[in-house]
């Protein structure tokens, strides 16, 4: 790394880094100052607004050194220096995805094949080590959930998982639900049946972003929990078809729950919905809580019904499922943003009893970051 240049016009830079030659406008990096004059040293946030930056800034002189690069700005007449590997993690001078549907860094994508190496540990290892819990949460951020076994079987035992890393989201269903199904029930409302997978509560605007299911009882035989990734999904049917992923992503879906107690949910998103940019950020898929479809032309609404169907084909492929059952003092936890869950049949005689409950990811993944701060020589 040897080599700055600065435009004529001075409105941008060119530095030669580890990770190539990149190039940042003086705009940019003017509201990007690391000084105590721009961000507040305690937190971080900045103390400026755009309009207090002038609107000609314009850089002037600059000096490159191996892991700085110091900026002179006019017409302020103000030097701030950056650190260069910050530089290269926050560059923004890159090619545009090939195509939509790209999925964020450090996140991976599955079938079955991952059912040999379920990500999962120990609730004993994570209620005593904070590098067990920044293994565990890394692996539910790759993989979009995570099992954990070994927990103590006592009411609302889950809600000792969720104070590790954020709070738990109430909702008109309360801070928890139960999950009460008895094999050849008196009550049709406790049923064995199998269940579809699905993302749950995409009537809500915003849906929960995590679900976590905790056993406390398991004596019948089947059952076994299963999930699904929806973005390999997603990937799949653009693979098969473009234009099936074109239209389910372009068009909004209706979702809506009418329960007890004077509830009324109701949500208008997209199936497969896109950032801007075309990266994917969240599935939902849940056929029990569709409303009717409104928003799609006349003209493409067989194309959509297409697609949807052989989405919800692909979503009960076998290929694409990881299974695993839940003994008492089991739980997994998943993204509901993500990952479809379900549950299987059963059969001869037993109860089972789950209890659930939801929370936000925002919440995991900052403790994540922290955790991978205070630990950064850990492994991932």
């Amino acid at each position: 790394m040897n080599d700055v240049k600065v435009s004529k016009d001075g409105q941008h830079l060119e530095v030669e880094t580890t990770a190539g030659k990149l190039r940042f406008h003086a705009i940019w990096l003017r509201d990007n100052a690391s000084d105590a004059g721009t961000r507040s040293p305690q937190n971080g946030q900045r103390l400026i607004t755009l309009q207090d930056i002038p609107q000609d800034t314009r850089i002037g002189a600059v000096a490159l050194s191996d892991h700085t690069l110091t900026v002179g700005f006019q017409p302020e007449d103000k030097t701030i220096t950056y650190d260069i590997d910050w530089l290269v993690q926050n560059a923004y001078d890159r090619p545009l995805p090939a195509r939509a549907g790209w999925v964020a860094e450090g996140i991976e994508t599955w079938d079955h094949h991952l059912m040999d190496a379920v990500p999962s540990a120990q609730y004993g290892d994570l209620a005593s080590s904070p590098l067990a819990l920044r293994a565990w949460l890394s692996r539910f951020a790759r993989y979009g959930f995570a099992k954990l076994s070994g927990g103590p079987v006592h009411d609302q035992a889950l809600m000792g998982i969720v104070d590790w890393f954020g709070h738990v989201r109430e909702t008109n269903y309360g801070r928890h639900f139960e999950v009460r199904t008895e094999v050849n029930p008196t009550n049709l409302a406790f049923t064995g049946l199998g269940l579809q997978a699905h993302t749950d509560n995409p009537y809500r605007d915003p849906v929960p972003t995590l679900q976590l299911l905790y056993c406390l009882e398991s004596s019948a035989a089947g059952g076994e929990n299963m999930v699904v990734d929806g973005f390999a999904v997603t990937r799949r049917l653009q693979e098969e078809n473009p234009d099936w992923f074109d239209v389910l992503s372009r068009h909004c879906a209706r979702f809506e729950y009418a329960g007890a107690d004077d509830v009324l949910l109701q949500s208008r998103r997209p199936m497969i919905e896109l950032a801007p940019d075309g990266e994917l950020i969240a599935v939902r898929f849940n056929n029990r809580s569709a409303a009717a479809i409104t928003d799609v032309p006349f003209d493409e609404m067989a194309l959509y019904y297409q697609a949807y169907r052989r989405m919800g084909e692909i979503i009960d492929d076998p290929a694409m499922e990881v299974s695993f059952r839940l003994n008492p003092g089991d739980s997994f936890l998943v993204d509901n943003t993500r990952v479809l869950h379900a549950r299987k049949g059963y059969s001869g005689s037993g109860t089972r009893w789950l209890q659930g409950c939801y929370a936000d990811k925002d919440a995991l993944l900052s403790k994540l970051a922290v955790l991978r701060a205070q630990h950064p020589e850990a492994a991932q």
